[in-house]
C-alpha cells in the first residue's frame, strides 16, 4: 500500500521550497518533487523587495541573502536620449519596513539557500529527477503520477511553473496574452554605475528601451543584467549571439573596447493568470498560478508572497482540523492581488517603457520628475511599486 504524504510539493524552484519551508516551520510533512536532477543556474530572476525579506526574515534565509547579495537603496527612470528622468530613493519607506531597499541576489542562490536550510529539516524531503506527467484527485486524496511510479498525497501544490503540469490535470484556465517580441537579457562585467547608473534602471525609448541592473555574481565582481525588447522575426541562435549582445550593448552606449559578454538568454513574455488557484485537493503557487513580465522583478516575489500566505492555512487543515474553506480565501486574497497589482503594474511598466507617442511620453516623464520630488507622492508611488501595498491589500480580502 502507497504512503500517503501529507502534502506534495511539484516543483522545488523559489515558490515550491519556500511553501516547503513554511510549511515544515508550522510542523507539517512535505515531500518535494523536483523533475530537474541538476538545479538550474541561468540567469533568471535577481530581485528581492521589502515584503519578501520580511517574510523570509524568521527563518535566516534574509540574513543569508544578505551575505551573498547587493543592496539597492534607490532606483533610476531614464529615457534613452535625455539620461537620467528621476531617482527614487526608497528610504522614504524606513517607517513602514525594515528594509527600506531592494536586494539584489540571483535566483538560482536563493534557491541554493533554501536547500541548505531544508536539508536541516526533517519534516522536509526534496526528491530530484521525478518527472511529474499527471495528477489526479478523490475524495481521500491525490494521485501523482510520475516517471518514478506514483505518489500519494492528501494535497498537492503545484510551483511547476508557467507550463504546470499540476494546473493543466486539474483543467484550470490560465488566461491572458503572451507578447509577440521575446526579452533577451545579457549579462556583462561592464559596471554601469561607472556611468551614474543605479543598481537598477528603467531606460525608456519609443525603439528600443531597456531596463538595467545588477547581481553580485560569483565572486570576480559584480555583474549587469541588460534587458532589451527583440523583434518577432529574429532568429533565436542570432539573438543570442554574443556578437549580436555587444552589438546591442555597443548602439546603448558606445564603449571604445567593446563589452565583455558572460551570458545571454531570451525569453518569450506572458501575462497570465490561473482561473482559480484552488481546485479541491490541488493548489497553485508561483508561476503556475501567474506569470508576467520581469519588469519591476515582481514575478519571484509574488510566489513567494503566495507560499507565505498558503503554508498556515494548510498547516491549519491539515494539523489543527480547520474548515477547508480556510483554503478558498488563499485563493481570493492571491488571485485578487495577482490581478489588482501584480498583472496591472507589469503590463503598465512595459507599456511606460515603450510609449511611442511623444507627447505622452513626456507628459508621463514629467509626472515621475514630479513624483520622485515630493516625499508624499513618492512614499505612495514606492509603497505599490516595492509590493507593500499589494501583500497588505490581499491580507485584508475575506
Amino acid at each position: 500500500m502507497q504512503t500517503q504524504h501529507p502534502v506534495i510539493v511539484v516543483g522545488a524552484g523559489p515558490s515550491g521550497l519556500s511553501t516547503a519551508l513554511f510549511l515544515a516551520e508550522r510542523g507539517c510533512a512535505v515531500t518535494v518533487l523536483e523533475r530537474n536532477e541538476v538545479f538550474p543556474s541561468d540567469p533568471r530572476a535577481a530581485t528581492f523587495h521589502p515584503p519578501t525579506m520580511e517574510i523570509l526574515a524568521p527563518s535566516g534565509v534574509t540574513e543569508e541573502l544578505h551575505r551573498r547579495g547587493i543592496v539597492g537603496p534607490n532606483w533610476q527612470n531614464r529615457d534613452r536620449e535625455k539620461g537620467v528622468i528621476c531617482e527614487f530613493d526608497l528610504g522614504v519607506l524606513s517607517g513602514e519596513t525594515p528594509y527600506p531597499y531592494r536586494l539584489q541576489c540571483e535566483q538560482h542562490k536563493f534557491v541554493a539557500i533554501l536547500r541548505e536550510k531544508l536539508a536541516d529539516q526533517p519534516l522536509v524531503t526534496v526528491i530530484s529527477d521525478v518527472d511529474v506527467t499527471r495528477v489526479a484527485q478523490g475524495s481521500a486524496g491525490v494521485s501523482v503520477e510520475t516517471n518514478k511510479g506514483a505518489f500519494r498525497a492528501s494535497y498537492v501544490v503545484g510551483a511547476d511553473g508557467g507550463r504546470s503540469v499540476v494546473r493543466k490535470s486539474a483543467g484550470i484556465s490560465f488566461e491572458g496574452f503572451t507578447y509577440q517580441e521575446r526579452f533577451l537579457v545579457i549579462t556583462t562585467t561592464h559596471d554601469f554605475s561607472a556611468n551614474g547608473y543605479a543598481v537598477s534602471n528603467y531606460v525608456s525609448d519609443p525603439v528600443e528601451w531597456a531596463a538595467l541592473f545588477q547581481v553580485p555574481g560569483n565572486g570576480a565582481g559584480p555583474l549587469w543584467r541588460v534587458v532589451f525588447p527583440t523583434r518577432p522575426e529574429e532568429s533565436e541562435a542570432d539573438l543570442l549571439s554574443f556578437e549580436n549582445a555587444r552589438r546591442h550593448l555597443k548602439a546603448f552606449m558606445p564603449k571604445e573596447d567593446g563589452y565583455e559578454v558572460v551570458h545571454t538568454n531570451l525569453y518569450t513574455v506572458h501575462q497570465r493568470v490561473a482561473g482559480t488557484f484552488r481546485k479541491d485537493r490541488l493548489l497553485l503557487v508561483g508561476d503556475a498560478a501567474h506569470v508576467n513580465n520581469p519588469l519591476g522583478g515582481m514575478g519571484m516575489n509574488f510566489g513567494i508572497h503566495d507560499a507565505a500566505n498558503l503554508a498556515p492555512k494548510l498547516a491549519a487543515v491539515l494539523l489543527d482540523g480547520a474548515d477547508d474553506a480556510i483554503l478558498d480565501r488563499f485563493d481570493r486574497q492571491r488571485r485578487f492581488a495577482a490581478t489588482k497589482f501584480l498583472q496591472a503594474m507589469t503590463i503598465q511598466n512595459k507599456q511606460a517603457l515603450e510609449e511611442t507617442d511623444q507627447e505622452a511620453r513626456e507628459a508621463r516623464q514629467q509626472q515621475l520628475r514630479e513624483t520622485a520630488a515630493d516625499p508624499v507622492l513618492a512614499k505612495a508611488h514606492l509603497m505599490r511599486t516595492s509590493m507593500i501595498e499589494g501583500y497588505r491589500a490581499s491580507l485584508a480580502v475575506e
